[in-house]
């Protein structure tokens, strides 16, 4: 199948590197030696030559010369103000990015270990399966997203924890990479629905569509196949201290 004319690749970006302590995006932090935007880049570009990024006002500068010095091809997309991820998505929409693909494959700009051969068996499953939604996922001694399923495996939720004031404890988690189709995408995140709104930092958030599109009988697929690293996210530097 040729990749290239079906996905939009998307890459938020826009998260300030406060809570790591950083004077720039944290996506270009470095570990040993090479940006975290780089790595996901280059495990990227297969399937999307032209990939968007989704920055923050402050941190449009650093990336656009973190491309520029690197020789690297991507769109920018600027999200204005801190609304939340479901308003970073919505915002590639509105530019002029934004194409005939129906398919886009997000993936958080903070997740340095994410393997080439792991986002192949995401898009093949999607793909094949037919999906309207899928995504990456493992079973984890601390869940800070957690994958809820039916007594058929089903998956009918993603909750993120920490915004919904839930215990964080064992359980399945879904690791920050996914691909969906578009409009049915899009169209939820338009529309005022339960959860669009987290508890905590009153954002738009972004995994609550999922339990929508269960709801409406789309077809979702969670695939347990994210090794250990790859559930590494850098939220703080110590996250990386391993």
């Amino acid at each position: 199948m040729n990749w290239d004319n079906n996905i939009n690749v998307l890459i938020a970006a826009a998260g300030k590197g406060s809570r790591a302590n950083l004077p720039y995006p944290k996506t270009l932090y470095k570990i040993n030696g090479k940006e975290i935007l780089a790595r996901i880049l280059d495990n990227l570009v297969d399937f999307d030559k032209n990939p968007t990024i989704i920055v923050s006002p402050n941190g449009e500068k650093h990336i656009r010369d973190f491309l520029k010095k690197n020789s690297r091809k991507a769109n920018i997309v600027i999200q204005e103000y801190p609304k939340g991820m479901g308003d970073a998505v919505l915002s590639f929409e509105k530019s002029s990015f934004s194409s005939s693909c129906k398919n886009i494959l997000l993936i958080w700009g903070d997740i340095p270990f994410i393997r080439k051969v792991t986002i192949q068996k995401l898009i093949r499953n999607h793909f094949e399966n037919n999906n309207t939604f899928t995504f990456i996922s493992s079973d984890t001694e601390k869940a800070y997203t957690r994958v809820l399923r039916n007594k058929r495996d089903d998956v009918i939720d993603i909750i993120e924890t920490r915004e919904e004031n839930i215990p964080i404890k064992k359980g399945e988690r879904d690791i920050g990479v996914f691909i969906f189709r578009k409009d049915e995408v899009f169209n939820l995140l338009k529309l005022d629905l339960h959860r669009k709104y987290s508890l905590k930092s009153k954002e738009h958030g972004f995994l609550y569509v999922v339990n929508h599109l269960a709801k409406k009988g789309f077809k979702i697929e969670g695939i347990k196949i994210a090794k250990k690293e790859e559930l590494i996210s850098l939220n703080k530097i110590s996250d990386l201290d391993h």
